[in-house]
């Protein structure tokens, strides 16, 4: 079973202000998110414009490094459809002031034939991690929604059987998430994910869960065992938000009081932006949209 968590230990710097303000009006923490850039050098396609996506990761990038934030999380999908068009993506994102903590998305194993080159290209630890940030009791976990699925070289390996019983299942309930663009969690990432579920809420850690595929609501772009990952997630009153990409039109929702959000993808339209600057405070964490995302208020 992995077990891997990054222990981030570094000193937060509040927000200057020229007015007097309380410690509980001002965030504990700030970070950029980006879904679906979905780079690719290639022709327009319906409402994809696909070398935009540069122009606007660009703006993006400028934005977010004037906010201030500690980090940035990216949901995935960097390309459409080639690693060769990863190069000009990094090239953008290495612009960033800080960190930037990413997840696989479905495109992203376009052309790929071993997965661990990708995950190094991208500087993740492992397909799926978690990080601590123990000063402000918060973990972020980071899921591969990719793990098993017809795209992501499970071929001759036993993932295959475990992805073939789950889309016989998904074939016989009539799914409509029974779609060869979405992928599914391992039983061992289930089990990992608990763990790390279990830990956090035996130390009263709040969690703010990533991943590529939607879980919730229900549509067709979702993780293809999200009803068992949300009888897991059900459980714990720790996770404060569940944070996910893959569906450009971004969705929104609440399941056992977890709220689920879909963030909008950067790829669609040929101008407009789409991405958010996420506030976090003790007891509220603010979506502030950019673009074509919303801005939202979680409280708990």
């Amino acid at each position: 079973m992995k077990n891997i968590i990054i222990i981030l230990l570094f000193t937060f710097t509040l927000l200057n202000s020229s007015t007097a303000q309380t410690a509980s009006e001002k965030p504990i923490l700030k970070f950029g998110l980006i879904a679906d850039p979905q780079y690719g050098d290639c022709e327009t396609k319906g409402s994809r414009f696909y070398r935009n996506s540069l122009d606007k990761l660009r703006d993006a990038v400028e934005d977010i490094n004037q906010t201030g934030v500690s980090f940035t999380i990216n949901l995935g999908d960097f390309t459409d459809r080639s690693p060769a068009d990863l190069d000009a993506v990094l090239s953008e994102l290495d612009k960033l002031n800080s960190n930037i903590y990413n997840t696989t998305g479905n495109h992203d194993y376009a052309s790929v034939d071993n997965n661990q080159l990708l995950y190094d290209r991208l500087s993740m630890p492992s397909d799926y991690y978690s990080i601590d940030l123990p000063r402000l009791k918060y973990r972020f976990i980071f899921l591969n929604s990719n793990e098993l699925s017809t795209y992501s070289n499970v071929t001759d390996t036993a993932k295959l059987t475990e992805l073939t019983v789950i889309k016989n299942k998904l074939k016989t309930e009539g799914r409509k998430n029974n779609q060869n663009w979405n992928g599914a969690f391992s039983n061992e990432q289930l089990m990992w994910l608990e763990e790390q579920l279990k830990t956090a809420g035996s130390s009263n850690t709040k969690v703010i869960i990533c991943l590529h595929h939607t879980i919730f609501p229900e549509n067709n772009h979702n993780l293809l065992n999200n009803l068992e990952t949300l009888e897991i997630m059900s459980k714990y009153k720790c996770i404060k938000v569940v944070l996910s990409g893959h569906n450009h039109f971004g969705n929104f929702g609440y399941y056992s009081g977890i709220p689920f959000i879909t963030i909008e993808g950067m790829i669609e339209t040929e101008k407009e932006n789409a991405y958010a600057i996420v506030e976090v405070y003790n007891d509220t964490i603010k979506i502030k949209g950019r673009g074509r995302v919303p801005s939202r208020e979680i409280n708990f």
